[in-house]
Parts: structure tokens; C-alpha cells; sequence
């Protein structure tokens, strides 16, 4: 019930309304919840723009086993082997679930589930839904329960910016209206369980296929509050977004180099047999930093599609075939031109196999959790997979662990004020530092000049302005990647080009760690290099 400036959502409050939230939601169903979303449901969510699928080991000579082991091959050393294998057990019941909400997955001739191949997986193992359209149908059909569920409240319109803690456990949230260019009073929404559920970091980079909301705003709440912050360092380009102005970056699945697309140079050379055994299903890092490569040198990169579709691409891919002519390109006859583009973040709030942070009161899943199973390199198609599974994961945990009821009235105040949007100059010159020193390729001294950056974009900003919350996120991905010399995964140093073994390992970080780890990083600049710079707590 309103009162003032204070909502009580009673029991159980789910930051984010992607796959994560919503499943998450039902399956908590009939206990309360309240979801608050800062777009309709269903829009704004990266979920609904997944065009490649969900991996499950459900072909006849495939296991979970095999699933996880092209997981860990994928991931660079640093997979919690753990987590991969019991999500990848868990997925064909998931799977389940999501018929049984009404997913039209693609089938075969036969009825059984049709399976598809993608980079890096040794089977054909990805469920579609008209080949590009699962995470579309997906969250139609999640959406569409979630309206006649009873126990679901949806606030839509409404933007978390900071947790609400109540002696040192998650109590709820502080919110402002998500379009609104000003708000003098914060709203709080109190609960006595929260679930971040708010996706990713694409916007944090110039050039990204997520959309505007993805900004990693969960992360640095979590992080503020002092939870601890795993692996936030690698960020992985989708290797083939369309070349354009477009922002978000129309997305092309990797399952046309799956049904057989080819990656080409403005000469019309291959050029991927000469770096990867397995070409253009190579791991997602390396044919990223392939077509950087060859968009750097001015050759160019573009994705072949006719031999292997032809005429039949619109019917095949439709999705990518109306972005395609959109932009003038018709996919059909044409090769069509690509680019890299920041599209998943392995990293985010540590969890552990029920969805717990280190933050007590406080779980999360989706893109915004890190549980381990993505290592340096998401394989492609786990990322949905993994959000239903820990959705469900957490919904049986608060059910076991937290008892129905209210939550209290010792909640401290905001640190952030909600005055005015954060949409500001600051964001655009943010994602360009960014794009320019964070992204395919890295080195130390451009991760020391990003840090310097942020760092005077936040005393400009001010302690108490919403782009804290952007800023905090982009510091803990810059100042993770200055620490480890090495590349692996989707971390690649151009002055450290090969992995180390010391640094097999994961990372694990709070906020406190990065503001320190950047101070170092300024204060070795060189002087010609440094501006007077102080990195806020």
C-alpha cells in the first residue's frame, strides 16, 4: 500500500522485467511479488531481441556433460566447472517449463524439438523459434502469463538507482518515474526479499546491440552496497552486428554462420580459415577481434550469406533480413556488412548456486549475476538458459529461507538524489571512452586514461547525480581490466597477448578494490598523459 513517498511491496520485490524477471516471478507464483519494470513488460529487455536460442542437450548422442565441457572449452580457464555442469543438467527441464508456458519452439518433421548449431558447440543443440525469433516468442509468452497471474503486481515506468539497506540486508529499493527529466522525491519500495533481475552493460559502449536500459545500473547498486562484483572485466563484442548508424546495432545471429554464412573481406576473401580451425564458428572472442582486425586495416568485414540461403533467407531469418533491408541491404544478394559490438557481460554480482550475493537479502540473476558459468567467453545461446535456471533457483531458495511478512522501518536514506535524468553529456562522452579504450582490443595505457576519465566525468557530475550509478560500472569493468595483464577470453591486452597462468582464475572484486586499483593506475600515467584527477569512493 502507497503511503507518501513509500510503496511496501510486502514480500518479495524483482528488479527487472527481462526472461530472468518474469520467470522468476512465476515461478515464485502463488507467494506475492511485485516486478518493477522501467518500460512496459516486454520491452526494453535484451531478452527480446536474443535471436540465436536456448542450448539444451536434447539430440539423441548429446549430454549435459558434453554441454558443459564445450562451455568450460569456451570460457578460457576461468568456468566454475561446477555451475556449468549442473546448468546445462537443468536445461531440459527448463526447456519443459517454457513449452508448458506456451514457447512455439521450432520442430521437425518428426514433432520432436528441432536443435540447431552454433559457434563452438560440438552438437546441434540450440532450440529456435522461426530460426532468429526465440527471445521475441519467449517473452510473449512469459509476458502473457504474467498478466494473468494473480500474484504478480507489474510497476511499470519506474527505475531502481539504489538499494534500500536495512541493517546491512536488502530492504528494498529507491526508484524515480524512467522518463521523467526531473524527480525531487525519491519513491521507496520496500520488501523483504529483492531480486535484481536488470540486465546488462552494452550501454555503457558506443557501439552495442542492447538497448537503452542496459546500462549496469544493478551492478553498481549491488556494488555500492557492498557486494562483491565477479569477473566484470569481460565483456563480450557479438562479432557480427550491421555496420551502421543504427544505435542499438541490429544484431545478426550466429546461426547464420551456422546454416553455413561466410565472413569476407571488401575483396571477397575469406579470411577466417587462417585463424580458426573452426572459421566462423570459432569462439565469439576471436572472430570479434578478426573483423576488428580487418575493419581496422581498411579491408573491411561482411557476412556472406547467399550461397548457403539465398532466396530463402527472409523465411529463414527473418528478423535479420527486415533489419537488413531496413538499412537498404538485401541480405539476399548482397553480402552484409558487420561489425563488432558489446553484447554480453560474463561478469556481474557474484551469486552462488541458489542466486545469493554476498549481500544478505539480495539475489540476482539474468545478465546482472555472474555464476560462474560463463568464464572469460560466453558460449552462444547459454545465456538465456542460464537465466531460467538460476530464475528458478531463486524462487525455490526465497520460498525455503524467507519467511512472509514486512519489511521494517530502519531503512537508511539514499545516498543518490533523483533530481535530474541521468541521460547527460556525460553518457555520450562516457561510451565513447568507453568504445575507444575498453572494448575488442585493450592496453594499459588506455585503461589508466579511461579511469582518469571517469573518474573527472563523476566529480563533474556530482556525488549525488544518477550517473554515478553508470560511472561505478564502467570503472569496476576498467579498473578489473588494468589489473589483469594477460588476455584471455574476451579480455584482450594488445601489451599482454597471451593468457598467464597466474592469472587462471577468476575475479573478484568489491568497489572499494577498483577505486584503489584505479588510483594506482592514474597516479602511473605519465605526467604528459595525467590530468589532476581523484577518484571518488
Amino acid at each position: 500500500m502507497a503511503q507518501g513517498n513509500i510503496v511496501d511491496a510486502g514480500d518479495v520485490l524483482i528488479v527487472g522485467a527481462g526472461l530472468a524477471g518474469l520467470f522468476t516471478a512465476l515461478k515464485l507464483s502463488p507467494r506475492p511479488v511485485t516486478v518493477l519494470a522501467g518500460a512496459p513488460i516486454g520491452d526494453g529487455a535484451s531478452s527480446a531481441w536474443a535471436q540465436g536460442g536456448i542450448a539444451a542437450a536434447i539430440e539423441p548422442g548429446d549430454t549435459a556433460e558434453s554441454h558443459a565441457a564445450d562451455t568450460i572449452a569456451a570460457g578460457a580457464g576461468t568456468v566454475d566447472e561446477e555451475a556449468a555442469l549442473s546448468i546445462a543438467r537443468e536445461a531440459a527441464t527448463r526447456i519443459e517449463d517454457l513449452l508448458r508456458l506456451g514457447v512455439p519452439f521450432d520442430r521437425d518433421i518428426e514433432g520432436k524439438l528441432a536443435v540447431g548449431r552454433e559457434a563452438a558447440h560440438s552438437h546441434r543443440r540450440i532450440v529456435h523459434v522461426k530460426g532468429d525469433q526465440a527471445g521475441k516468442a519467449i517473452m510473449q509468452a512469459l509476458v502473457a502469463a504474467v498478466r494473468a497471474c494473480p500474484s504478480i503486481r507489474v510497476m511499470e515506468g519506474l527505475s531502481a538507482y539504489e538499494l534500500a539497506i536495512e541493517n546491512g540486508r536488502a530492504a528494498g529499493v529507491f526508484a524515480r518515474p524512467a522518463h521523467a527529466a526531473t524527480a525531487p522525491q525519491p519513491l521507496l519500495i520496500k520488501a523483504r526479499a529483492v531480486v535484481l533481475a536488470s540486465g546488462g552493460v552494452g550501454q555503457l559502449f558506443a557501439v552495442t546491440t542492447n538497448p537503452t536500459q542496459a546500462r549496469g545500473e544493478g551492478v553498481a547498486m549491488a556494488a555500492r552496497a557492498g557486494a562483491i562484483i565477479a569477473d566484470p572485466e569481460f565483456v563480450q563484442f557479438h562479432p557480427t552486428a550491421i555496420a551502421s548508424t543504427r544505435d542499438p546495432a541490429p544484431l545478426v545471429t550466429e546461426a547464420l554462420r551456422g546454416e553455413g554464412a561466410i565472413l569476407v573481406n571488401k575483396a571477397g576473401q575469406r579470411f577466417m580459415t587462417a585463424i580458426h580451425e573452426d572459421a566462423e564458428l570459432g569462439p565469439r572472442d576471436i572472430v570479434a577481434r578478426a573483423i576488428f582486425r580487418e575493419i581496422a586495416s581498411g579491408r573491411g568485414a561482411f557476412l556472406d550469406a547467399r550461397a548457403a540461403l539465398g532466396t530463402r533467407f527472409a523465411d529463414a531469418f527473418p528478423t535479420v533480413y527486415e533489419n537488413c533491408r531496413s538499412l537498404g541491404i538485401d541480405p539476399a544478394r548482397e553480402p552484409i556488412p558487420v561489425a563488432p559490438a558489446a553484447h554480453y557481460h560474463m561478469g556481474g554480482i557474484l551469486v552462488d548456486a541458489r542466486g545469493r550475493s554476498t549481500v544478505e537479502g539480495l539475489w540476482a540473476c539474468g545478465e546482472v549475476a555472474s555464476t560462474g558459468m560463463h568464464g572469460a567467453n560466453r558460449l552462444a545461446s547459454n545465456s538465456l538458459l542460464e537465466a531460467i535456471v538460476f530464475g528458478a533457483r531463486i524462487a525455490a531458495d526465497i520460498d525455503g529461507s524467507v519467511p512472509e511478512g514486512r519489511a521494517g522501518h530502519d531503512i537508511a536514506p539514499p545516498v543518490i538524489g533523483s533530481a535530474s535524468s541521468p541521460d547527460t553529456p556525460f553518457v555520450d562522452q562516457l561510451r565513447k571512452i568507453m568504445a575507444s579504450h575498453v572494448g575488442v582490443e585493450r592496453d594499459g595505457s588506455g585503461l589508466a586514461h579511461a579511469l582518469t576519465e571517469i573518474a573527472r566525468l563523476e566529480r563533474a557530475a556530482g556525488p549525488a547525480s544518477l550517473f554515478r550509478n553508470i560511472a561505478t560500472t564502467a570503472k569496476l569493468i576498467a579498473a578489473s581490466a588494468y589489473a589483469r595483464e594477460e588476455s584471455r577470453g574476451g579480455h584482450y591486452r594488445t601489451d599482454f597477448t597471451e593468457p598467464r597462468a597466474p592469472w587462471r582464475h577468476r575475479t573478484f572484486v568489491t568497489l572499494k578494490e577498483a577505486n584503489r586499483i584505479a588510483e594506482a593506475a592514474i597516479a602511473a600515467l605519465p605526467a604528459a598523459q595525467k590530468e589532476e584527477t581523484q577518484v571518488s569512493a
